[in-house]
C-alpha cells in the first residue's frame, strides 16, 4: 500500500507535465481517444477547426483519433483516419522539410504506424511490411525513420540475424565490441535515454536478470544516443550532452556494473528505437529472439532468456 501511495504523486506530476507541454487540442484529443471516446475527440477537433482552421497542432490531434480507433479495433475507421492525417500532413508540408515543425512529424509517424498495424490486424501482414519498407526509404534522414523501423522490426526482426552495433564511442565501462564478439552468449540489448523515466524504472529488472542469468552466460549491453539537449530540454552541443549522459549513467545506471554502453544514433536507427526503453534479446548464434519497445516485466524477460539459454549458445 505504501508503494502505491508513493507512486500517486509521481503519476500526478507526470500528467501535469504532459498537460503543460502538450498543445491543449492535442491533449484533449488524446485523452478522449485513449479512453475509447473518439466521437468526443472528433467533436473537439471540429470545434477547433471551425475557429482556427487546420493547424499543425490540429493534424497532430487528429492522429490521436486514428490511434484511438486502432486501440478499439475499429480497423477500417483507423485506416481512414490515418489516411486523412497523411493527406493533411503532406498538404501542410509543401516545400518545407518534415522536421521543420514538431507536430507534423508526430502526426505522420502515427499515421504510418496506424495504417501498418491496421493492415496486420486484418490479415495483410505482407502489405504492412511492404508499406513500411517503402515509407522508411521515402522518409530516410528524417526523425520518423526510427518509428517506421520500430514497426517494421515488430513484424520482421524476431528470428532474423541481429542488426550490427556501431561501437565507436562509449558512455562508461569497457570499450564496446561488435555484436559478433559476444557469440556463444545470449545478449540483452537495453536501449535507454538520459531523459527517460521508464528506463530508470526498468533498471531493477535488468539487474535482477543479470544476477540470476549472468552466471549462466547472459550478457547485457546498454546502448544510448545523443538527443541534442540536456536537463529541462536545454539545447546542448555534443560534448556537453555527452558529459550529461555520463553523469546520468553514474547516477541511475551504475548498478548495471561493467557493461558495454555504446553511444550512437546509428544503433537507435538500426533497431528502430523510437520508444525507450527498447529491449532486444539476441541468442548465442546472433539471432533476435525478442524485440520489445517499451517496458517489460521480469517474468516475460526471464522466460525469453531461459528459452535462449536452453536453445544453446553455439557459435
Amino acid at each position: 500500500m505504501n508503494r502505491v501511495r508513493s507512486l500517486v504523486p509521481a503519476a500526478l506530476c507526470a500528467i501535469s507535465a504532459l498537460a503543460a507541454t502538450t498543445p491543449p487540442i492535442v491533449y484533449q484529443a488524446k485523452l478522449a481517444s485513449m479512453s475509447g471516446d473518439t466521437a468526443s475527440a472528433r467533436l473537439v477537433l471540429k470545434q477547433y477547426k471551425d475557429k482556427l482552421g487546420v493547424t499543425p497542432e490540429y493534424v497532430e490531434a487528429y492522429s490521436w483519433v486514428a490511434r484511438g480507433e486502432l486501440a478499439t479495433k475499429q480497423f477500417a475507421a483507423a485506416d481512414a483516419a490515418a489516411g486523412e492525417v497523411r493527406k493533411l500532413v503532406l498538404a501542410k508540408l509543401g516545400s518545407r522539410k518534415l522536421d521543420a515543425d514538431t507536430s507534423l512529424p508526430t502526426a505522420l509517424g502515427a499515421s504510418i504506424e496506424v495504417q501498418a498495424l491496421a493492415a496486420k490486424a486484418t490479415g495483410r501482414r505482407d502489405q504492412a511490411v511492404s508499406f513500411l519498407r517503402l515509407e522508411a526509404e521515402k522518409w530516410r534522414g528524417t526523425s520518423i525513420v526510427a518509428r517506421i523501423r520500430k514497426n517494421l522490426n515488430l513484424l520482421t526482426l524476431e528470428g532474423k540475424p541481429a542488426p550490427p552495433l556501431e561501437i565507436g564511442k562509449s558512455v562508461a565501462g569497457p570499450s564496446p565490441r561488435p555484436l559478433e564478439a559476444h557469440r556463444g552468449h545470449p545478449v540483452l540489448l537495453f536501449f535507454w535515454a538520459h531523459w527517460c523515466s521508464d528506463c530508470k524504472n526498468q533498471i531493477a529488472i535488468v539487474q535482477e536478470l543479470q544476477r540470476k542469468y549472468g552466471p549462466k552466460g547472459l550478457e547485457v549491453i546498454a546502448p544510448t544516443q545523443h538527443y541534442g539537449y540536456v536537463a529541462g530540454g536545454e539545447d546542448a552541443p555534443v560534448d556537453v550532452e555527452t558529459r550529461y549522459i555520463q553523469a546520468i549513467y553514474q547516477q541511475y545506471y551504475f548498478g548495471l556494473g561493467k557493461v558495454e554502453t555504446p553511444l550512437s544514433e546509428k544503433n537507435f536507427e538500426n533497431y528502430g528505437v523510437s520508444t525507450t526503453p527498447t529491449l532486444a534479446l539476441v541468442d548465442g548464434r546472433g539471432i533476435v529472439r525478442m524485440y520489445n519497445p517499451g517496458n517489460a516485466s521480469y517474468e516475460a524477460l526471464a522466460a525469453k532468456v531461459e528459452a535462449a539459454l536452453k536453445s544453446g549458445n553455439g557459435r
